[in-house]
């Protein structure tokens, strides 16, 4: 092999070890990410949804998928769980591990102001969703929904698990 094939040689072999390398922290140290968000209306009330698939009311949100941005998952996820669409730039909260769903799970937190463009009816992934006032909340919501209202309000200091 000539001089110039030796350092097209290397920069192939190079390459291939870093997409290995890749594929291997993929498969040990791989991680999925969620995003959820305290969405509050012009009367500061919090938006909740309640799924058919498990119990409790939620702070809308979901996964982030390949190729998407955390904002747009946001996005997607608000616009399908309750017609919401964003009044400004959402704010980061703060970042979670959530060892309830797998130990590399992580969720990002936002506060946003939004606006309902219309009432979301029920279907297979939604029960019910509304507006509540902070201080009249739905029956079932849950120990992590009430923990991050509780931080938002500055009751608590953010914990770094969901």
């Amino acid at each position: 092999m000539g001089q110039r094939g030796i350092p097209e040689l290397e920069g192939r072999l190079r390459r291939m070890a870093i997409r290995m390398l890749h594929v291997y922290y993929r498969m040990r140290r791989g991680m999925t990410l969620g995003v959820r968000a305290a969405c509050f209306d012009e009367s500061g009330r919090i938006f909740l949804v309640r799924h058919t698939y498990v119990p409790g009311w939620y702070m809308p949100g979901g996964g982030v998928e390949r190729g998407e941005t955390a904002l747009q998952a946001l996005e997607k996820e608000l616009r399908e769980e309750g017609n919401l669409e964003l009044l400004e730039p959402p704010e980061l909260f703060h970042a979670y591990f959530n060892t309830r769903i797998s130990r590399r799970d992580h969720v990002l937190l936002y506060r946003a102001r939004v606006r309902q463009t219309a009432p979301r009816k029920p279907d297979r992934e939604i029960a019910e969703s509304g507006f509540f006032a902070l201080d009249a909340l739905p029956d079932g919501i849950t120990q992590a929904t009430l923990d991050r209202l509780a931080e938002l309000a500055g009751k608590i200091p953010p914990s770094h698990h969901w």
